[in-house]
């Protein structure tokens, strides 16, 4: 019986077969393929390498490990490379607007490259904060074989008998301010604070998200809590790519995988591990683009269900590469599979179910850790990404409630149209206990890009006002915030949701028991401030901004460019 050799370029055979596709074929002649070349899946390397941001320098090298995994296992490696921002650098200032739009444009560069060469799979690496969902966005719109390579997170430094991370140095900032700390340990603690490459050591939202790709099923197991510059994350990026050469054999793409079932499982993780506020938004966007149906609400009905088990900054004590030696998400994800909150049965890029994939994870936590503690002894019996509604956000909200004595707050507003004058105000000892924080006209479209947060929210926990000064904004948090702060307002003041009409002295009730965001103002009254609002003119006319503002939805459905 004659048989034909099973080929697995399915997709890039539409230009490398046949003979119009000579021209095609002279152009991978010219890089140095061979004839025997053109049997072989093309993969794609999605390389977020940089030198902008310690998060991206040492993707280099996993790149590199990648490339040799894809041709030991008889493919061939097509590098490209994605774009990124370093929100540690630009937090607080313009540069920040940049960081969500960059989310699309590290998609939108992945889609491109993958669609354009008809390449049969694609290998994403990458390490700051919207390498990650903008990494798995491009995947799934793409929708070819795909794995996430994450970077690593970063090592902690030390300064006198501290462990120091980024969100340290924006918090003695504050204290320096209000006069806690010397300028001399405000210098010693700039100096230390990060040893050396990797993503931000907490569980901020580079490690909340690569947490929860590696429980959605398209990272491997235990990649996502390596620190960057360990020999194991080179080894994981090799078996990386071997694994996904496998997966094109089986052409088991993204959206087989990324199912409702699936995205319960990540949450449930990014709730157990007290993850950042942004994996809301993103997981929004990511649900969008695997097509799959999931709403702001579903975030409250997983946080109702899943406790949280770990105990990790920025409200908790420990760091990534204190999880990973305690037995990293596998363990976490373990524990919660006995618990009946996880879905064994849901496929990953290994081939193999959660299930299977978790069955040699014991079933409790080693008893010489404190980071992940057992289901019977949570630190919070209920998640901590609680989601607010009320006049003041009718689309939804998202308030972090972790390490907060009392989630509970009703003052007098005090009402700022930019991140700057609100900072300036917390350094110059003008924001009082009791007082709650309007920072708004920094959405989606009227930042424009959502920009984070975290120079103001840092700014109070320095000045020691983070149980007793209340923060609510239509723009993001960094995942190293916490406090009583309250983002992702929706509708945002840009398109005349009611976060713009209040005034200085409003009262304003933050309740996360009730899940209530409220401003205590007659509805007349609200009729007469509404009817006198005008649309601000839009900061941007032109450019990446300028179209970012235009297309981006409410943060309440993500902030994604295409809901159209």
């Amino acid at each position: 019986m004659d048989t034909k050799p099973i080929h697995f370029q399915r997709r890039s055979a539409n230009i490398t077969e046949g003979k119009s596709r000579a021209p095609n074929r002279s152009m991978y002649y010219a890089m140095g393929y061979q004839e025997g070349d053109f049997v072989k899946p093309m993969v794609g390397v999605a390389n977020g390498h940089s030198t902008i941001t310690p998060c991206n320098s040492g993707l280099q090298k996993l790149a590199d490990a990648a490339v040799a995994g894809i041709e030991e296992a008889g493919g061939n490696a097509q590098i490209f490379g994605t774009p990124t921002i370093s929100d540690g650098m630009s937090m607080g200032t313009e540069g920040m607007k940049y960081s969500l739009v960059s989310r699309e444009v590290i998609s939108d560069c992945i889609e491109t490259c993958v669609g354009g060469q008809w390449m049969d799979g694609v290998l994403v690496v990458g390490g700051c904060d919207k390498n990650m969902p903008g990494g798995m966005m491009g995947m799934l719109r793409a929708n070819v074989p795909a794995i996430y390579v994450y970077g690593g997170t970063i090592l902690p430094g030390h300064f006198k008998g501290k462990d120091l991370n980024i969100v340290s140095v924006f918090e003695a900032v504050g204290e320096n301010a209000a006069g806690k700390l010397s300028d001399e340990d405000l210098r010693e603690i700039e100096m230390r604070a990060i040893p050396g490459t990797g993503s931000c050591g907490g569980m901020y939202t580079a490690n909340t998200m690569s947490s929860s790709f590696e429980a959605l099923g398209l990272a491997l197991p235990y990649s996502s809590t390596m620190a960057n510059p360990h020999d194991e994350t080179q080894n994981s990026a090799k078996q990386a790519a071997k694994v996904l050469i496998e997966a094109i054999k089986k052409d088991l793409k993204p959206r087989d995988i990324v199912t409702k079932k699936a995205i319960e499982n990540a949450v449930a993780v990014i709730m157990a591990t007290g993850g950042s506020t942004n994996a809301v938004l993103h997981f929004l966007a990511i649900s969008h683009a695997a097509q799959v149906d999931w709403t702001i609400d579903d975030f409250e009905r997983m946080r109702k269900k899943i406790p949280v088990i770990c105990d990790l900054k920025p409200s908790g004590k420990y760091l990534a590469v204190d999880l990973h030696k305690a037995g990293g998400i596998p363990q976490v994800m373990k524990i919660l599979l006995n618990a009946g909150l996880l879905h064994g049965d849901c496929m990953t890029i290994t081939g193999k179910t959660v299930a299977e994939n978790l069955a040699d994870v014991p079933d409790v936590p080693r008893a010489d850790q404190d980071v992940i503690r057992p289901i019977d002894k949570p630190i919070y019996a209920q998640g901590h990404l609680a989601i607010l509604k009320g006049n003041l956000s009718p689309e939804g909200s998202v308030a972090k409630i972790t390490g907060l004595k009392n989630p509970v707050i009703t003052g007098p507003a005090r009402v700022f149209d930019d991140e700057q004058s609100a900072l300036k105000a917390i350094l110059d000892g003008k924001i009082k206990a009791g007082d709650v924080m309007v920072l708004r006209y920094l959405g989606p479209k009227g930042g424009p890009g959502m920009p984070e947060m975290l120079a103001p929210t840092s700014a109070l926990i320095g000045a020691g006002l983070g149980e007793t000064v209340g923060l609510i904004t239509d723009g993001r948090f960094s995942g190293g915030t916490w406090g009583m702060v309250v983002g992702h307002v929706a509708p945002e003041a840009a398109v005349g949701g009611n976060i713009a009409l209040i005034h200085e002295g409003d009262s304003i009730t933050i309740d996360a028991h009730q899940l209530l965001l409220q401003l205590n103002v007659p509805d007349a009254e609200m009729d007469k401030r509404r009817a006198a609002w005008k649309a601000p003119t839009p900061r941007y006319t032109r450019g990446v901004q300028a179209k970012f503002a235009h297309n981006a939805s409410t943060a309440s459905k993500g902030a994604v460019l295409d809901l159209f």
